[in-house]
């Protein structure tokens, strides 16, 4: 976040690195396998490039990790939430939303750097309307819909039930977020929020979720981008 009397603060990081045809299926925050000292020079890192340009509102930088070197490499900003911003949201207790808008009407940053603070983790699946083996995409309508709930669950979404999904965009057509005071917690959780929801009438990509969720490298944090 930035604003325009040049404060800059950083809310964590998320690994993005599950993904499809380098399109990301699985976020969580904060990464896995970074050491301390990686993970402050990230932050730092990707505060003083905000600074450097003088941004003002919420983006997001990118960065490829490499595990071998513990060497990470910018990739692009982009200079708006990103899908995943919920999973932040939750382990820094904030309102990313909120605070955009806020500082697009001209306010500065309503909290400092010393109040961020990650607790716990989140995890979110984006769940896209296509067929889970085939990847064909699997628009109409939906013929049944009943979303998770509970402590820890987040969905956010715009279907209903008889919403018709059309065949013109994105398939994503929600995101179910759950968050834990540890992973395993997060992933066990996001796996019975995936159990609770229903989506009828339509194809959707949730029983790939749950293999990758049950996936002993995923188990274990040995993920990238070409699990």
């Amino acid at each position: 976040l930035g604003d325009k009397s040049g404060n800059v603060i950083h809310l964590g990081e998320r690994d993005c690195s599950m993904q499809r045809r380098y399109q990301k299926l699985i976020e969580e925050s904060p990464a896995i396998g970074l050491k301390p000292e990686t993970r402050a020079t990230l932050h730092k890192t990707a505060v003083h490039l905000a600074k450097a340009m003088n941004y003002t509102n919420a983006g997001t930088m990118e960065f490829l990790f490499d595990s071998r070197t513990d060497s990470f490499y910018f990739i692009e900003m982009n200079t708006r939430l990103q899908v995943e911003h919920p999973v932040t949201e939750m382990v820094t207790l904030t309102d990313i939303v909120k605070e955009q808008i806020s500082i697009a009407a001209g306010n500065d940053i309503s909290f400092n750097q010393n109040d961020i603070h990650c607790y716990g983790h989140a995890i979110e699946a984006r769940i896209n309307a296509e067929d889970p083996v085939t990847f064909t995409p699997s628009p109409g309508e939906i013929v049944g819909y009943h979303p998770p709930g509970g402590m820890g669950v987040r969905v956010d979404s715009a279907i209903y039930d008889r919403y018709k999904v059309p065949p013109y965009y994105d398939s994503m057509i929600a995101k179910i977020i759950a968050f834990a005071p540890n992973r395993d917690e997060a992933i066990n959780k996001l796996l019975v929020a995936l159990d609770e929801c229903i989506i009828g009438g339509i194809k959707t990509n949730m029983d790939l979720h749950r293999k990758i969720l049950n996936h002993p490298d995923f188990r274990a944090g040995k993920v990238h981008t070409k699990l």
